[in-house]
């Protein structure tokens, strides 16, 4: 009875020693935050307009590809309690990325890809459709990697060929299909999601797939090759130089796909962090402002790992030429330059950084014909939200 009565004792004062600890915040697996705990118990009207009014949401892209990364990342770093939380969205693409910002209620920000809004006016889908976007920074260059058997060694080698170019409504297709065009050659081209495309490129059901993304992107990382295949030469051709910038990979990115020792040429083109172009007098405008002073007070954070590498290649200050900047990121450019002269080189960097950061927009284009008219500056549907 003795010995019943002193194991007792013993677990009590263990579950006391515990409680205690946790009371004293060495370890507590149950807890939660007291900002949520506030929520869940006191709840109300005003906690819903508290937490939507800075909650900034960010469309990404799909799954397994950098934006969604990107978008993590963004999230990771910035969420700050209540004074700032960054939400990213699973998106469907860069087109339907464009669609989003203008259109779905909700969203504030978007990663798309620069050559974008040039094809939809080509094309005639849009017109002025550069003066509803605003962007706070050019991001990196995502590469076009274009995964075939090793008979097919340059891009020309598949004309004719059947070629995924990933879901419609993304950004794969608009830079393969314009590429395509620009160098005057002809594909099947067939819209397949990317881990799809891999399998039946594996059972010669396709000839090619094309993925237009930061390296080392996931879904060419994750690649499993059996020794048939590698990635296909992208030359740096005349009709590619207004729009899209040189690249290459090597086998430090891509293992699964490129020998030890070699590099792949190919083609690159800027990922842009775009918003609508509110007016800075609307609460939309206010949470963007927001954003850009987290975002880049801390921006030296993400250049250090375990962030994505592709964050080295991002200089806040890059322009874009054709597109405006958002007025609260060039406020916070100006604002935090130590002296003039080093704000004119935040806005206007020199020759050589220009050249290899922006290729966009460096040859005006007329605009497309269409019977689509231009977005007001204040949409009433988008003033609503």
């Amino acid at each position: 009875m003795r010995r019943l009565f002193g194991l007792a004792l013993v677990a009590m004062m263990m579950a006391c020693g515990l409680n205690a600890r946790a009371e004293e915040g060495e370890y507590d697996p149950a807890k939660v935050s007291d900002s949520l705990r506030a929520i869940f118990q006191f709840g109300s009207a005003q906690t819903k307009q508290s937490l939507n009014s800075n909650t900034v949401t960010l469309i990404t892209g799909t799954i397994g590809g950098t934006y969604v990364q990107i978008g993590a990342d963004l999230a990771s770093v910035l969420d700050d309690g209540n004074k700032l939380r960054v939400l990213p969205i699973v998106g469907r693409g860069s087109v339907q990325s464009v669609a989003d910002i203008l259109f779905l209620q909700g969203v504030d920000l978007g990663i798309v890809r620069a050559d974008t809004l040039d094809y939809l006016e080509k094309k005639g889908f849009a017109r002025g459709i550069k003066k509803q976007f605003a962007y706070v920074t050019k991001l990196y260059n995502e590469e076009m990697q274009v995964i075939a058997p090793k008979q097919y060694q340059n891009l020309k080698d598949l004309a004719g060929r059947t070629i995924s170019v990933d879901l419609p409504d993304g950004g794969t297709f608009v830079t393969a299909l314009t590429v395509f065009e620009r160098l005057g050659l002809k594909a099947n081209f067939v819209y397949v999601e990317q881990r799809i495309a891999m399998e039946k490129l594996k059972t010669g059901e396709i000839d090619a797939v094309i993925v237009v993304g930061g390296k080392p992107y996931k879904s060419v990382s994750n690649f499993v090759n059996d020794g048939r295949f590698h990635l296909v030469t992208v030359d740096y051709d005349r009709p590619l130089q207004g729009d899209y910038l040189p690249a290459n990979m090597s086998a430090k990115d891509y293992p699964n796909l490129i020998a030890a020792g070699e590099t792949v040429d190919t083609i690159a083109v800027p990922a842009v962090l775009a918003a609508y172009n509110w007016s800075p007098t609307t609460d939309r405008y206010r949470k963007l402002s927001l954003f850009v002073d987290a975002f880049f007070s801390k921006f030296p954070t993400f250049q250090n790992p375990p962030f994505h590498p592709k964050w080295k290649e991002v200089s806040l200050s890059a322009p874009l030429p054709g597109w405006q900047r958002l007025p609260a990121a060039t406020a916070w450019l100006k604002e935090h330059a130590t002296t003039q002269g080093r704000y004119d080189e935040l806005l206007n960097p020199p020759a050589a950084t220009a050249s290899r950061a922006v290729p966009i927009g460096q040859a005006p284009r007329p605009q497309a014909r269409t019977n689509v008219a231009p977005r007001p500056p204040r949409d009433p549907i988008q003033q609503a939200q």
